[in-house]
């Protein structure tokens, strides 16, 4: 008999007025497992929305037991609808809520992106389901009928189980992987468009701060901050493990740094219209081998003010044309 732990995490969201200046408690809710962030979470038409991840550690085995769940509070913060047990043995990696349908991305092995149907708050319910490879760490609204995910590519590799006995399948990341999601049909919903940028160790700030991103859809502009790094065959240790698994799976040289600029569309997907640095040409590979990277010069931000791009590190401000991606103009920052 395996025992388990009694202990169940609970997150309480309590409910304020706030109105000219005076706050006044409304109540308190209360729905078992953790939030991931503030997509998590969202208020519709008077109904609050929350996703959670509930964790049970039996105490023999020690493997965690994951369940994910939705939960429906209505204006009195008491639950109002559910659906509980969501890919067991999965975590919440994303969730986005849009109206009267939300979206969430779960990943183990595989990243299942759910369609889900907030319509009747008393009984939502899961229209459709889409499993594919990597995970995606963040979505962000195209349309009504599409979603743009942003997280990273992963492969399954089967290892031996760590109690000796039989085999386990894991799933390791690679690279930054974009997808354009189609939902119009909302019970098979579809990875209409998918863009991999460089290999194992590529990073993004996108991935824990969506302020990272821009996106325009009337201009058609999408841009982001990313550190690419590409595995150089000739550099792979032969000690290396995972690597010896599958040579994907080495991790990557940084090459660049910087903001990725795209023409997106839903007709026709990513088109990269080019790459903006603040850092001098090959300053990337060489500066990081000798120890001497500036980090002050990696982009963060980027936004458009008419045909103006404009990208933001901690040390500099450069401006350039949207249209071209010409460098119009920099300025430094001095701390």
């Amino acid at each position: 008999m395996i025992a388990v732990m009694p202990a169940e995490v609970n997150t309480s969201v309590y409910k304020f007025n706030l109105q000219a200046g005076d706050t006044k408690y409304l109540g308190m809710g209360s729905v078992p497992g953790n939030i991931l962030n503030q997509f998590s979470m969202d208020e519709h038409n008077g109904y609050f929305r929350i996703a959670t991840t509930l964790q049970k550690l039996p105490i023999r085995t020690g493997e965690a037991e994951l369940t994910n769940n939705l939960y429906i509070l209505d204006q009195n913060m008491k639950q109002a609808g559910k659906i509980e047990n969501i890919a067991p043995g999965e975590k919440i990696y994303s969730v986005r809520f849009m109206g009267d349908r939300g979206y969430m991305v779960t990943f183990k092995t595989v990243d299942p992106l759910f369609v889900l149907d907030l319509k009747d708050p008393n009984r939502p319910v899961i229209l459709g389901e889409l499993k594919i490879p990597g995970y995606s760490n963040y979505l962000h609204p195209y349309d009504e009928n599409h979603i743009i995910g942003f997280g990273k590519e992963a492969i399954e590799v089967e290892e031996p189980h760590w109690s000796g006995e039989g085999t386990v399948k894991n799933a390791y990341y690679l690279g930054m992987k974009v997808a354009l999601f189609d939902v119009s049909d909302v019970n098979n919903p579809q990875e209409k468009f998918k863009i991999e940028i460089g290999d194992r160790g590529t990073e993004s700030e996108l991935f824990s701060n969506h302020k990272a991103l821009l996106f325009d859809q009337e201009k058609g502009i999408l841009a982001f901050p990313v550190t690419v790094c590409d595995i150089d065959p000739a550099t792979v240790s032969k000690d290396d493990y995972l690597a010896q698994k599958d040579p994907r799976l080495a991790y990557g040289q940084p090459v660049f740094q910087g903001a990725f600029v795209y023409n997106l569309s839903a007709e026709k997907g990513f088109t990269l219209k080019g790459m903006i640095t603040h850092h001098p040409p090959g300053a990337v590979v060489n500066l990081q081998k000798a120890g001497r990277y500036d980090y002050n010069r990696d982009i963060s931000r980027s936004l458009t003010i008419g045909d103006t791009i404009y990208t933001l590190s901690n040390s500099y401000l450069k401006a350039n044309d949207l249209n071209t991606l010409k460098m119009q103009g920099g300025l430094e920052i001095r701390n």
